[in-house]
């Protein structure tokens, strides 16, 4: 919208100024011609006439209009004057300071009649007489408004909204606090000191300069001062190193460490570092889950909520905010002015594709950010090597705020004028890698960073089983729990009178759950420990599948094992789609089949993934070209998912190894994760000299049984 008005008014007052400051006023009266100009006069008339009703208990429609179309205009004008640069910073905080005491007013007049409240959000509707008056009162400023735009703008409005949700506690939340204060305390921004470069393109350049290569694709960091978290944690080497650069005041990182060196964990910290909150987290779906786990470990003090489908079940008024990519459009709107002070974009190759809709959602919401605050943190998580398709990560860059959509932005601008050299100099770019590296590219692989890690270790990557699989799975094992018990019950009943126990007899429970796997162990039909198991692999097999696509693409050559036929066949049918070449080693193969299966994973650089049975592939395989898997199913001993793991993990593997382990949250699968873990640390004992006895399958499947109706009993009683 144009301010002609307005415009014409702030040139007639510069003489003034300029008398004023020569009479040594300046700094008494500069501003004062100002005043009562603009659109801020207006809205000081309007919400002072709402208060005063307000206050006499006399609201009527009108007022309501008037208090709506006063919260729309301050909200506009809050921008405009941020984006004035014609104003200089003592009449843009002067300006601010105006709007300010304005917004006090609504939020006061808001909690005087709280059926006002709804008429600052988002979905609010504006009526045709709300958008009269705006207009009647942008005209009263100064503004020259065309009839056709103050109709036309709040319709593609509502259009644009209809698929975007704002969940109610993020509302409560906003209303708590409807009028953030921007922050502007960063230092003022970098300006070259030339502009040698002004006429020159140069992102291509820019992106030209990694396909040469070069010695190193990590920035200079820190040395960290201490390597223990505030609650204990430690952490290795190279994650300090980050969380040290982010404390010192560093506040962009493209972090594309190797999988496995917890980049989950460094992005966390630094934000605490930072105190980059509250902290705005978009990640694939498989992995939102694990990001909720991790925060309680390394920030426990900082709550952080996972948005699912529309968000009903979010704590709006969490410091962490975790939502994945599938469901960004629908929150899109809310997130943007949720007045985040940090982002993190993990598998931020998800954004390469500027013409998609998460990628423009993603930079949308960083540019607000920006916009709000002058120096957030923003960070974009990726193991895919930088050298590869260098073109992919102008997305990237861009949402890091390092470029725009056609040249470099000030920072990275004045580094490339500090090095003295042009496009058609021969070092330039040498020089203009290491400047962009330095705004805060990290790599590292793990082979660089070999004493900070173990030569193999299991990554557990819990998972949200959605949607009506997910609730089945949890009703049937709702179902056997309460079978379980009934089991209990009749047995206390029916034993010998005189027999008692105060509260759960363990005993007698060891006992029930011995009669469930006996009953159950030779007819697999029915809701029991092995059907259950089955089903909750089958509901997990798409995301096992999906996060194993992700890694292939980040580290090379994985590995995928499974138990079952159903689980192999989903696998493979998700590689297909998405054209990842794939071999299959299954136990009704010919030997032949077999290993030209084999010979195509380990020779083919094409073949990036080797789908694997656990009970046909678990030994007697040579699979150590990969040095990542993914167990999509639990075995039912630690032996077993040791002899998969050791398929890459033996001798000539020159990396260290990861087998990321599938888990589905709030079911039994996380029961029976416990109990191989536990029968693994046993069998460790027992191999050492202990008389203790090595677990089998059966333990396991009692002891999940125990626990299960351990759990139940203690619910009744409670």
């Amino acid at each position: 919208m144009a301010r002609r008005g307005q415009r014409r008014q702030n040139g007639a007052t510069r003489p003034a100024q300029k008398n004023n400051q020569k009479n040594g006023r300046g700094n008494q009266r500069r501003n004062r011609p100002l005043d009562n100009e603009g659109i801020i006069p207006v809205l000081a008339r309007a919400v002072r006439e709402v208060e005063i009703a307000v206050q006499k208990s006399n609201v009527q429609r009108p007022d309501r209009t008037k208090f709506q179309v006063v919260a729309l205009l301050v909200r506009e004008e809050r921008a405009r004057i941020k984006a004035d640069e014609e104003l200089t910073e003592h009449q843009r905080a002067d300006q601010l300071k105006r709007l300010d005491g304005i917004a006090t007013i609504l939020a006061k007049t808001a909690a005087r009649d709280t059926s006002m409240l709804e008429l600052l959000t988002e979905e609010a509707s504006v009526s045709d007489a709300a958008r009269g008056l705006k207009r009647e009162m942008m005209l009263a400023a100064g503004y020259d408004v065309p009839e056709e735009a103050a109709t036309r703008e709040p319709a593609i409005a509502s259009t644009a909204s209809e698929r975007r949700v704002v969940p109610q506690s993020v509302i409560a939340r906003q209303l708590s606090n409807p009028f953030l204060v921007p922050d502007f305390s960063a230092p003022p921004p970098v300006t070259p000191k030339t502009h040698r470069l002004a006429t020159w393109e140069l992102l291509g350049p820019l992106f030209r300069s990694f396909e040469y290569g070069g010695a190193s694709s990590c920035m200079k960091l820190p040395e960290p001062t201490s390597v223990t978290t505030a609650n204990g944690h430690e952490l290795m080497h190279h994650q300090a190193e980050l969380v040290a650069a982010a404390g010192e005041g560093h506040r962009t990182f493209l972090l594309a460490d190797e999988p496995g060196l917890g980049k989950t964990a460094q992005a966390l910290l630094a934000a605490q570092a930072a105190e980059a909150y509250p902290l705005l987290v978009v990640v694939p779906s498989v992995v939102k889950t694990n990001w909720a786990r991790e925060a309680e470990i390394w920030t426990p003090n900082r709550p952080a909520t996972v948005i699912h489908g529309d968000g009903d079940a979010i704590d709006g008024f969490a410091d962490i905010v975790i939502v994945n990519y599938e469901i960004l459009d629908r929150h899109v709107g809310w997130l943007g002015n949720f007045g985040f002070r940090g982002m993190v974009v993990d598998e931020a190759h998800f954004i390469k594709n500027k013409s998609s809709q998460r990628s423009k959602h993603a930079l949308e919401i960083a540019d607000k950010i920006r916009a709000r605050h002058a120096r957030p943190l923003m960070m974009a998580l990726t193991g895919t090597p930088l050298i590869n398709d260098i073109e992919d990560f102008r997305a990237i860059w861009q949402f890091l705020g390092w470029i725009d959509d056609k040249k470099p932005r000030a920072e990275l601008m004045a580094a490339l004028e500090e090095t003295g050299l042009s496009p058609v100099d021969s070092g330039f770019y040498s020089a203009a890698r290491n400047a962009v590296i330095e705004m805060g590219i990290v790599r590292r692989r793990k082979v660089d960073v070999a004493s900070d890690i173990p030569a193999r270790r299991v990554a557990d990557l819990p998972v949200e089983l959605d949607g009506a699989l997910g609730r089945s799975i949890r009703d049937s094992e709702r179902r056997l729990a309460k079978r379980l018990v009934h089991r209990y019950q009749t047995a206390l009943e029916t034993r010998s009178v005189g027999v008692t126990v105060d509260g759960i007899d363990h005993e007698l429970v060891r006992r029930v759950a011995t009669w469930e796997r006996e009953d159950t162990a030779s007819n697999e039909s029915g809701e029991n420990v092995f059907t259950m198991m089955r089903r909750i692999g089958e509901a997990k097999a798409g995301l096992a599948a999906d996060y194993a696509a992700q890694l292939s693409r980040n580290v090379g050559k994985v590995v995928f094992f499974a138990k079952h036929v159903d689980v192999m066949d989903v696998a493979e049918e998700t590689f297909a789609k998405r054209e990842i070449g794939y071999a299959s080693i299954r136990g009704d193969q010919t030997p032949r089949v077999r290993q030209k299966n084999i010979d195509a994973f380990v020779n083919d650089p094409e073949v990036e993934i080797v789908v694997c049975s656990l009970t046909a592939a678990g030994v007697g395989l040579n699979l150590q070209v990969a040095s990542n898997m993914v167990l999509a199913e639990l075995s039912w001993t630690d032996a077993e998912q040791t002899q998969a793991i050791d398929r890459i993990h033996r001798i000539g593997q020159a990396e260290p190894v990861t087998a990321w382990r599938i888990i589905a949250s709030q079911t039994l699968d996380t029961k029976i994760a416990e109990l191989i873990d536990s029968k693994a640390g046993l069998a460790a004992r027992a191999l050492d000299g202990s008389d203790e006895e090595i677990a089998d399958s059966a333990d396991v499947q009692l002891e999940a049984l125990v626990a299960m109706l351990t759990e139940e009993l203690e619910r009744i009683a409670a």
